[in-house]
C-alpha cells in the first residue's frame, strides 16, 4: 500500500488571524508550485510575491507574508492569499526556501516577518 502525503493545511500555520485584517490577496508570480506556509518575498519591481530566497537581490529576500492556499504557479502568475500583517503563526509549519539553511538564517526571516506584524511561535 503506498503512502498519500496531505502536505501543509492552513491548520497547521495559521494560530490566529483577524479574518477581515490579517490576509490580502496577492498575485504569486511564475517560479514554483507552493504550498500553504510558504514564506512570501515581494519583488519590488513588480509587486508579486514568490517565495523568500534569503541570497535574492529583488526584494524577494525581505520575508513579508506567508501564504494560506496553495498556489500552483510554476507555469502563470496565480491570483491566492497570504497573511500579510497582525498574525500568529506555528513556526514549524512554515515552508522556508531551502537558501534559508541555518536556524540563523530563519531566525532572520522570522524577525522580518515581525516587522511586517507577523509572529511565528
Amino acid at each position: 500500500m503506498s503512502t498519500l502525503y496531505e502536505g501543509n493545511t492552513l491548520g497547521d500555520v495559521v494560530l490566529y488571524q483577524e479574518p477581515n485584517y490579517s490576509p490580502g490577496a496577492v498575485t504569486v508570480g511564475t517560479a514554483a508550485d507552493l504550498e500553504p506556509g510558504t514564506v512570501l518575498g515581494k519583488i519590488t519591481a513588480t509587486g508579486k510575491y514568490i517565495r523568500s530566497v534569503r541570497t535574492a537581490t529583488d526584494g524577494s529576500e525581505n520575508a513579508v507574508a506567508v501564504l494560506t492556499r496553495q498556489a500552483d504557479a510554476a507555469a502563470a502568475d496565480v491570483a491566492s492569499v497570504a497573511l500579510l500583517r497582525h498574525a500568529r503563526v506555528r513556526r514549524g509549519g512554515l515552508v522556508f526556501d531551502a537558501s534559508y539553511s541555518t536556524e540563523a538564517f530563519r531566525d532572520a526571516a522570522i524577525a522580518s516577518l515581525a516587522g511586517a506584524g507577523i509572529v511565528a511561535e
